[in-house]
């Protein structure tokens, strides 16, 4: 099974907090097993461990970690850095060559990225060359990258949802 984390780059702690509790719950839900944030809100972490407690699944989020030590850290073990930005490849002219990698890390930005990142990413990948969000472009990724796979994986958890066509049925246990 492929490996991969999303490094969360900056969080200005009022304006983005529901933000990054986004991008790290698109994440989980996605196929990432964890998130590393460069900001040190404890309440995102204990959010989303809440989170996978009750829906199940296994997924970490670490808090206040440094982005070069971690992305150098990533690299010393084989893996491989898809930086997420407008800037870069056009996502369909690229994804082919990603989805060889077995350990991805996947940066998304808050704030203006330091201009390092660029330069230490394998990828500088673009959903579009438009401004959008953050959680989009993850989204759309992680999508394309696992070709819709991950919808179909199951969580054991406390809680599943019972598909229906309409009205909602959530089962306990």
């Amino acid at each position: 099974m492929k490996r991969i984390v999303v490094l969360r780059l900056g969080h200005r702690l009022l304006r983005d907090q529901r933000m990054t509790t986004h991008v790290a719950l698109t994440a989980r839900a996605l196929g990432a097993e964890g998130v590393l944030l460069t900001s040190g809100d404890k309440s995102i972490e204990q959010n989303l461990d809440d989170v996978a407690k009750r829906w199940g699944g296994e997924f970490y989020i670490r808090s206040d970690v440094n982005w070069k030590g971690e992305i150098k850290k990533w690299k010393d073990v084989g893996g491989k850095v898809c930086h997420l930005t407008m800037y870069g490849i056009n996502l369909p002219d690229i994804i082919d060559e990603i989805k060889d990698t077995e350990k991805l890390m996947v940066i998304v930005g808050a704030e203006k990225v330091p201009a390092e990142v660029y330069d230490l990413a394998d990828w500088n990948v673009a959903i579009g060359h438009q401004p959008h969000s953050e959680v989009t472009a993850l989204a759309i990724f992680l999508d394309r990258l696992q070709e819709g796979g991950e919808l179909k994986r199951g969580f054991k958890g406390g809680l599943k949802v019972i598909p229906k066509r309409r009205g909602k049925c959530v089962k306990r246990g």
